[in-house]
């Protein structure tokens, strides 16, 4: 492609949310759109392979791997952050849990000024994108460009920790997505017949048939070009060469939680004070660019159990390796076509919270650092995730050259709420876990273990070992107030011909695993930038 070609649309970050406006900004064949990634493309084998996330946590040729600024405070390490560096972003290295969050969530949204983001005005954009498995009803679509499945087979473990839960006193929930989130059951996940269906899967391979998209891989985006406070083009670098790229009508950036405010700093979109630091001329003094910045922090259980029907049995015996291979290649069934999530349930672990703030996720693998090796035991781990973090953090660029990783600084635990609620969480977690149903599995918790008891220790224990749910948002925040960068339409404030539309953009958490909304708001972009090119 040559250096200052010109298109009516383009789009920098081919991951979950920029493979979708590929997508449904060429359907109409009307209009030439752009994708520029800065990653490669999705052909290593093992990004399919529904349980090759594991193999992807330190791959830095499809992984951003990032690492957060230790805290000050509370959480005083630098813990990994993996993004996803290949086309379909993080949903080509995540663990394909399918989870929207709660209506309040969106609702809230709307509370804040947010015209046409109450979840009534969302969940259209949540069935279009989806093929359910179980079918269409109020919730759900089929026929969409991403699968939504079930486990294949049930497992013991997952069925005693449902029915654990339910001796604890929290209901069996068939459906998260559905009516109501709060309750426990099976997981469903983002894979069709055994293999991840990414959004580079289900929406830009369909789109690269068509005449009208062009996609430049490993073409890094390095600086938004201006005219005044109007975006005109993009400048990135391809190998050892700069190009530019211009748009007629707008640049959509959708880089993430991480990367779509790096460059808008580098481009003169921020705190003028940061941007001055490092050089950057200011094209608008914007405060809240890289600010919000939100996550879902864990704290993993872990417990060894009496039976070898874990994936740590798998993974420490090579015979099992073998069968279970074998088992995914004919029949795409077993470990390999596993989301991170086999079952799952959301609590209240504070008795004043109207809705759900815990999750807790069921894993059937046990491990001492994410993406490590399996504990040599049979084992499993509860990952119990704060669902709505009132700490907040910040991304900042630490140099005006675009190949240095920003400082993120998520601020951890920094609020005692988040603190009280997350230790209850684990508490709560470990009390399902002594009910008769599990019970008959457990020969002991592995860690925090049982010398961690009161509450003072199991922050402790937390402080030293929790990890994070891979779900930052908000670092473009939407919004009408000064700290805000995008407006209800996803335009930046003040500049004409930009917009952020990835999780960046989100107000506030949501309550629960982040690829799915960051799908339905891409769907929803789409709709905005179509409606407004009439």
């Amino acid at each position: 492609m040559d250096s200052g070609s010109k298109f009516d649309y383009v789009v920098i970050g081919a991951g979950s949310a920029g493979c979708v406006l590929a997508n449904r900004l060429t359907e109409s064949g009307r209009y030439r759109v752009l994708l520029l990634e800065a990653g490669g493309k999705d052909r290593n084998p093992w990004i399919h392979i529904p349980l090759g996330y594991a193999k992807h946590f330190t791959n830095s040729k499809i992984n951003w791997l990032y690492e957060t600024s230790p805290g000050t405070e509370w959480v005083k390490r630098s813990i990994h952050q993996p993004r996803g560096k290949v086309l379909g972003g993080t949903s080509s290295i995540n663990g394909m849990v399918y989870i929207r969050g709660q209506a309040e969530d969106y609702n809230y949204w709307r509370q804040l000024g947010n015209t046409g983001w109450s979840y009534d005005d969302v969940l259209p954009y949540f069935r279009k994108a989806e093929d359910q498995q179980r079918g269409a009803d109020d919730y759900h679509g089929v026929g969409g460009p991403l699968c939504v499945s079930d486990p294949a087979n049930t497992h013991p473990l997952a069925d005693a920790y449902i029915e654990a839960a339910e001796q604890a006193g929290y209901p069996r929930n068939i459906d998260f997505n559905g009516a109501q989130q709060e309750g426990f059951g099976y997981s469903q996940w983002t894979t069709r017949k055994g293999r991840r269906s990414s959004t580079a899967v289900g929406y830009l391979k369909p789109a690269r048939k068509r005449n009208n998209l062009s996609v430049a891989t490993n073409a890094h985006a390095t600086k938004i070009l201006f005219s005044g406070t109007r975006a005109i083009g993009v400048e990135y670098r391809q190998g050892d060469k700069i190009q530019t790229a211009y748009a007629d009508g707008e640049l959509i950036v959708a880089g993430g939680a991480y990367n779509s405010p790096q460059l808008l700093q580098l481009s003169g979109l921020g705190p003028v004070n940061l941007l001055s630091q490092f050089g950057i001329n200011p094209v608008a003094d914007m405060p809240g660019v890289g600010e919000n910045l939100q996550d879902h922090i864990n704290g993993p259980v872990m417990y060894r159990v009496n039976k070898p029907f874990t994936a740590n049995d798998v993974a420490n015996s090579l015979p099992r390796r073998i069968m279970t291979g074998m088992r995914y290649a004919f029949l795409r069934k077993g470990f390999l076509a596993m989301g991170a999530s086999y079952a799952g349930g959301f609590i209240r672990a504070d008795p004043a919270s109207a809705s759900p703030d815990i999750q807790a996720q069921l894993m059937l693998y046990s491990t001492d650092k994410p993406g490590g090796v399996a504990n040599n035991f049979s084992g499993c781990t509860i990952v119990c995730a704060l669902l709505r973090p009132e700490s907040r953090g910040f991304l900042r660029i630490t140099s005006a050259d675009p190949f240095v990783s920003p400082e993120i600084q998520p601020n951890y635990l920094s609020q005692k709420k988040d603190r009280d609620v997350l230790v209850a969480g684990v508490q709560a977690v470990r009390r399902i876990m002594e009910q008769p149903a599990i019970k008959k599995y457990i020969i002991a918790e592995h860690l925090p273990g049982p010398e961690c008891d009161s509450d003072d220790q199991v922050l402790e224990y937390v402080l030293e070992n929790c990890r994070t749910s891979f779900h930052p948002v908000s670092t473009c925040r939407m919004g009408s107030d000064d700290m805000s960068v995008v407006d209800e339409r996803l335009r930046v404030h003040g500049i004409q011909g930009l917009r952020v539309i990835d999780a960046s953009i989100m107000p506030s958490l949501i309550s629960g695993n982040t690829n799915a909304p960051t799908i339905m708001i891409a769907e929803k972009g789409a709709d905005l930038l179509l409606q407004d090119a009439l």
